[in-house]
């Protein structure tokens, strides 16, 4: 039987080896972490990571071909294959800080397995990959047979031409390009809607109508609050950091002005709802419906609701979160700790968040609009499409506002009932229009 063993069991580690286990039954899969909460968890009925069908999975292959330990170099030891699925955020200081990737933690699995081992080792980096295809990558003449052990696990459940062999830059500069690409698209899609609320255009009419350009076709065209995620980021920064140590300082610079959108696109939100709201949100209760970065999921990595939440609380604000899966205690540690301490491994932060008092995380989305003044939508969960908005402004205070960050509800239907509704791109309610875009 091959043995594979995964180092990492957060977001791409647990997932990736639950479906190899499920499609690859006579491989053994071992999942191992120095943090031992997080194995824990991953042994229970209550997993530390929300997907849809992610706990049958795990159920249907834990403890016969999945396992998961936190003996890191005992299972390393005896496996044929070892990924490598750790963290590397982005540098915060030193050379590249900002831009270039931190690869501290991965130099430290690599040294281990070097340690460890008694006997020859395929090592993989594991990462994203552009949707429907796998890259594999190596140096001739030993990683050729690599190569084809890796291609064969995939070959399980991938058909062989969607299996893509490149050269080590190709697969990196791939991976990078892809999320870069796919990030650009939300970017532009986002600068657009700037222009729309500002012209009286439709956001989601024009994304429809150069949707159907089939040289651009129809996803990931959606307005939004900003795209969010543990990669997009990160790995445009990565880019970025590349282009400038090959002499690009313009292909730099194109790419980060897809980051600097994102983040006018959280800043414009936050403007439009203090401007909105007399200029100040001050001592006013303001619902969050949702926190994770997109909906199905648990996951608040980047999520650009943290960066509208702290706006808000800069203009003292008092929040009330709900989200159906993220759970309080990494809602307040996201919004207390800086971003240098959230980027680190788990066993590695501070043990306990420092609670916001002006922030309070409640069970539904009917409890955490009672009795405010506004609510955001930050994540695009189904259920908030189908609140009864009715009962919600009547618990609210008058005039009640709604702002739409992910375009999911029935504007007019809204405006029927009595709310005031900015949404994403859309054309502006008639208050709205007497405010100014900027606090």
């Amino acid at each position: 039987m091959v043995k594979i063993c995964c180092i990492g069991a957060g977001y791409v580690g647990g997932p990736t080896m639950a479906v190899i286990a499920l499609k690859c039954p006579k491989i053994e899969v071992v999942v191992v972490d120095i943090f031992e909460p997080r194995i824990i968890a991953w042994n229970s009925d209550q997993l530390p990571i929300y997907e849809p069908g992610l706990d049958d999975v795990v159920k249907q292959c834990r403890g016969k071909n999945l396992f998961f330990s936190k003996d890191v170099e005992k299972h390393v030891a005896e496996a044929d294959i070892v990924f490598v699925s750790v963290n590397t955020p982005t540098k915060t200081q030193g050379l590249g800080a900002g831009k270039a990737a931190d690869l501290t933690y991965w130099e430290s699995a690599a040294r281990m397995i070097a340690d460890v081992s008694k006997s020859d080792k395929i090592v993989v980096e594991k990462s994203t990959v552009p949707t429907e295809s796998l890259l594999v990558a190596g140096k001739p003449p030993k990683g050729q047979k690599a190569i084809q052990a890796l291609k064969d696990v995939y070959a399980h459940w991938v058909p062989a031409e969607r299996i893509i062999c490149t050269n080590l830059w190709s697969a990196e500069l791939s991976k990078l390009a892809a999320n870069a690409f796919l990030a650009q698209r939300i970017s532009s899609v986002n600068a657009m809607s700037a222009l729309c609320e500002a012209t009286g255009a439709d956001v989601s009419e024009v994304s429809h109508a150069i949707g159907k350009d089939t040289r651009i076709g129809p996803k990931f065209l959606n307005a939004s609050v900003g795209f969010g995620g543990s990669c997009f980021q990160k790995d445009i920064l990565n880019l970025v950091y590349i282009c400038e140590c090959n002499g690009l300082s313009e292909v730099a610079n194109y790419w980060k002005q897809v980051v600097q959108v994102n983040e006018y696109q959280k800043t414009r939100f936050v403007n439009r709802v203090v401007s909105s709201m007399f200029n100040t949100v001050s001592g006013k209760k303001i619902a969050i419906l949702g926190f994770a970065f997109k909906k199905d999921t648990g996951d608040t990595r980047e999520t650009p609701a943290i960066g509208v939440c702290q706006g808000l609380l800069g203009d003292k604000a008092i929040l009330s979160i709900y989200d159906p899966q993220v759970p309080q205690e990494l809602i307040q540690r996201d919004l207390s700790m800086h971003k240098s301490e959230l980027d680190k491994p788990p066993h590695l932060r501070p043990v306990n968040a420092v609670a916001i008092e002006q922030v309070t995380c409640v069970g539904d989305a009917y409890e955490a609009a009672k009795g405010a003044h506004g609510i955001c939508i930050l994540t695009e969960w189904d259920e908030f499409k189908t609140l009864d908005y009715k009962k919600i402004y009547n618990n609210m205070n008058k005039p009640a506002f709604v702002f739409d960050g992910r375009n999911v509800v029935d504007i007019e239907k809204l405006r029927q009932i009595g709310f005031i509704v900015y949404s994403i791109g859309k054309p502006l309610d008639a208050w709205l229009k007497d405010m100014p875009a900027v606090a």
